[in-house]
């Protein structure tokens, strides 16, 4: 089981950052353009953490080389019930520099842009503080 899963799965948000390159790209599944920096990107994810419920992982799967990751998820949003996978690229350093994730069906993708889209300003704030 790869670390970024058990943290997540542990609700161990501080971890989870701690696993991010500095430099880390997180394309987001409801925003055009990706995000850059660890500050935002932990941000983003926490604030996840509180739209999600009922947060599970499904299937894991793992590169030859073990640098790249696929987590398959599926969780809720309000009543919608969603898929996803989150896939991540470690650097040589082992730490996660490129995070993207794809969420199905587009009713749930779109409730998630409204949750998400509704926490924009927590997460500019926490960005910032961090």
């Amino acid at each position: 089981m790869h670390p970024f899963r058990k943290a997540v799965e542990a609700h161990d948000l501080d971890a989870v950052e701690a696993m991010l390159a500095e430099d880390v790209v997180f394309s987001s599944p409801v925003a055009f353009k990706p995000y850059a920096g660890r500050p935002l990107t932990a941000a983003i994810l926490r604030a996840v953490s509180e739209v999600f419920t009922d947060f599970r992982y499904v299937r894991e799967m793992e590169s030859g080389d073990g640098r790249d990751h696929a987590l398959v998820f599926v969780a809720k949003v309000g009543d919608r019930e969603i898929n996803g996978c989150d896939f991540l690229h470690l650097n040589e350093a082992g730490e996660i520099d490129d995070f993207m994730v794809m969420v199905r069906p587009l009713s749930a993708a779109q409730a998630l842009a409204a949750a998400m889209g509704a926490k924009f300003e927590q997460i500019g704030r926490e960005a910032s503080a961090g």
